[in-house]
C-alpha cells in the first residue's frame, strides 16, 4: 500500500531530523532552533497519528468492540493535542527567562540546521498531498508541514540576522513566535478532537440537507431522533426513525437510502428505523398538541 511507504518515509526522515535539530539546538544555544524541533516534533506525532488511524481502521470488530478500533484516532487526536500543549508551556518557559540576559546564539549553525528543515518538510509536504482530501489527520500533518517550512524559513532568517547584527534577543522572540504558531494549529485539532469525542456531528457533514434528504423521500411523512456522529477521525455513523405509514418500504429501498447517505453526504454507517405512526413517537420539540407528559419514555 502506497500510503504505508509515504508515512514510513516521511516518519523516518522527520524523526532523524528532530533529533539533529535538538542537539544542535543545544550546542548553537538556540531556542528558536529547539522551539523549530519542537514544531518538526508535532508534525511527526501528526504522521504517527493519522498512519495509526489508518491502520486501526482496518482492525476487524470483535464481540466487545463492535465498531472496531477507529475511535482511537479521535483519542490519538486529543493525545496528541495535549502534549503538544504541554511541550510549548517548557518552550515558552525557556524562552522567557532569556529574555533579561540574551546568551550569545551560534547563527550559522542556526541557519544551516534549519535550511536543511525546509528541504526535508517540502519533501514531506509534497509526499502527503495526495492523501490530504480525505483524512482528518492526513490533512492536519500536511498543513503542518507546509506550515513549517514557513516557520524554518524564518529560523533561517533569524540565524543570518543574528550572525551580522549580534542582536541575540531575536532567537527568544522568534521562539515564542514559533510556540504560538504550535498553539494555535493545536488549538484547532484540540477543538475537533473534542467535538469528535462528545459525539457531535462531524465538521465536514451538513446535517440539515441530510435531514431534508430523509424527510422528503417516497412514503415519508416525518422523521426523528436524527444522530449524527463520528465513528472515527474519517468515519461517519447516522441512526434515525423514519415515519412511513404505508409500511416498510423494502430492503431495495433501504439499500439505496443507505447508499447515497455514504455517497453524497458522507455516512459510512447508517442504521434507519422504520415506524407505521401509529402511537405518539416524536420528540417533544415537534409535537403541538398538549399531550407532552406521555410520550418521553422511548428515548
Amino acid at each position: 500500500m502506497k500510503l504505508e511507504r509515504t508515512f514510513v518515509i516521511t516518519i523516518f526522515l522527520n524523526l532523524v531530523f528532530v533529533g539533529v535539530e535538538f542537539v544542535y539546538g543545544l550546542l548553537a544555544n538556540s531556542t528558536a532552533l529547539i522551539a523549530d524541533a519542537g514544531h518538526n516534533l508535532s508534525d511527526v506525532l501528526g504522521l504517527l497519528l493519522a498512519w495509526g488511524a489508518v491502520i486501526l481502521a482496518r482492525k476487524q470488530p470483535n464481540k466487545r468492540y463492535t465498531y472496531g478500533l477507529r475511535s482511537t484516532s479521535i483519542l490519538a487526536a486529543l493525545a496528541n493535542a495535549m502534549l503538544l500543549l504541554v511541550a510549548c508551556g517548557a518552550m515558552a518557559w525557556e524562552a522567557a527567562h532569556r529574555f533579561s540576559q540574551p546568551p550569545a546564539v551560534a547563527g550559522l549553525t542556526v541557519s544551516i540546521v534549519a535550511a536543511i528543515g525546509i528541504v526535508i518538510n517540502g519533501l514531506s509536504a509534497i509526499l502527503l498531498m495526495k492523501g490530504s482530501k480525505e483524512d482528518l489527520n492526513i490533512r492536519g500533518a500536511y498543513l503542518h508541514m507546509l506550515a513549517d517550512t514557513a516557520v524554518s524559513l524564518a529560523v533561517v532568517i533569524t540565524g543570518l540576522v543574528m550572525l551580522y547584527t549580534e542582536w541575540y534577543l531575536l532567537d527568544p522572540i522568534i521562539s515564542l513566535i514559533i510556540v504560538a504558531v504550535i498553539v494555535i494549529g493545536t488549538w484547532g485539532l484540540l477543538r475537533d478532537a473534542l467535538q469528535l469525542a462528545l459525539s457531535a456531528v462531524p465538521a465536514q457533514i451538513d446535517a440539515s440537507a441530510i435531514n431534508a434528504y430523509l424527510s422528503q423521500l417516497e412514503g415519508v411523512t416525518d422523521i426523528h431522533d436524527l444522530h449524527i456522529w463520528g465513528l472515527s477521525t474519517t468515519e461517519n455513523a447516522l441512526t434515525v426513525h423514519l415515519v412511513m405509514p404505508n409500511g416498510h418500504p423494502g430492503d431495495a429501498f433501504m439499500d439505496d437510502c443507505v447508499r447515497t447517505l455514504k455517497e453524497r453526504y458522507s455516512v459510512h454507517h447508517s442504521t434507519l428505523q422504520i415506524e407505521l405512526g401509529t402511537t405518539d413517537h416524536a420528540c417533544s420539540l415537534t409535537v403541538t398538541k398538549p399531550m407532552h407528559h406521555h410520550h418521553n419514555h422511548h428515548h
